[in-house]
């Protein structure tokens, strides 16, 4: 039992995506289940930003908000964001994408244009990184993203028809309710109820084993987007491989930022990490529920990265300690 509980924490990310994945089968492809996975969904799906609050509530109980201010890899990164954006855009104007390559291109513009995810914090710290470094930046990315989505969707795809004050009032009660509120609680727990917070901090990685539970739901979710995408095998898998290129393309272009400023980890996960439940909504909301596999896929390959970062980390530490 011991080795058992030991691997969950070494590779609590893998098993939380394959936990995710096998659950969603079950209830998918077993039709005796279909009542229960009915009555559950609404469920998950109501609880999961509550959840998600919960765990940046107790990562936020241990950043010194006194720390709290931008930097210079900050800004950097959110133009290279901006860049990525403004040229993926381009080119769906310049050559006039239709049909598939739309869907496509407008795939990767969800995978850039999402803001840092607000796990980003959960697993800076988990690697040892600079923890207030990384909720600043979620805060500022989150911000630029609500400015981009209103500005950037009507240009590229004529069928979208929102006003830029609705969106951006819309895309800021989601940041409020998932970063602000859960702060805010965080603040007032550390300077107003001490007692409370020295038991928060007392549980070891409270906050990454929670994130671990909300990513078996997110994959389930994820799984689900891609079984129902509607389209053939091969263009899915077009979308899964061009999602982990681009994946693959924001982690190192910002750990390369950030090793110019002694931010390798926090720049890495910063441009790399991104809330893909948001894009997957932003995805529903304003293009087409096909353009949600792209961040679909997207959750699985940065899950992987940060598996991979986990696993080299704690192999550094235990070598150090040896």
């Amino acid at each position: 039992m011991h080795k058992i509980i030991q691997f969950l924490k070494d590779w609590t990310l893998p098993a939380a995506i394959t936990t995710g994945t096998v659950l969603y089968l079950t209830f998918a492809y077993i039709p005796a289940l279909d009542g229960a996975a009915r009555f559950f969904n609404p469920i998950f799906d109501t609880i999961f930003p509550f959840f998600m609050a919960m765990i940046l509530f107790t990562t936020f109980c241990r950043v010194d908000f006194h720390k709290m201010r931008p930097t210079a890899w900050h800004w950097i990164i959110t133009v290279i964001q901006v860049l990525f954006v403004a040229v993926n855009a381009a080119i769906i104007l310049a050559l006039n994408l239709k049909g598939n390559d739309l869907v496509l291109a407008e795939s990767i513009l969800c995978c850039v244009i999402a803001p840092g995810a607000a796990a980003a914090p959960v697993v800076t710290a988990k690697l040892g990184g600079n923890l207030e470094s990384m909720t600043t930046y979620t805060f500022v990315s989150n911000f630029i993203t609500a400015l981009m989505v209103p500005t950037v969707f009507p240009v590229i795809d004529k069928g979208v028809d929102i006003s830029f004050v609705q969106a951006f009032l819309a895309i800021l009660y989601k940041v409020c309710m998932v970063l602000i509120v859960p702060m805010a609680g965080a603040y007032i727990v550390k300077h107003y109820m001490h007692s409370l917070h020295s038991k928060i901090l007392s549980i070891e990685d409270l906050s990454f084993y929670m994130w671990g539970i909300s990513l078996s739901i997110v994959t389930g979710s994820t799984v689900k987007y891609i079984a129902h995408a509607g389209t053939t095998v091969s263009f899915v898998l077009i979308i899964a491989v061009i999602s982990l290129v681009i994946c693959l393309l924001q982690f190192v272009i910002g750990r390369r930022v950030g090793g110019f400023f002694k931010s390798t980890i926090e720049s890495g996960q910063g441009l790399g990490q991104k809330n893909t439940a948001f894009a997957v909504w932003i995805a529903y909301t304003y293009l087409t529920p096909l353009c949600a596999v792209g961040p679909g896929c997207y959750i699985l390959w940065q899950n992987a990265i940060n598996s991979l970062e986990i696993y080299h980390h704690r192999k550094h530490s235990n070598a150090g300690k040896n």
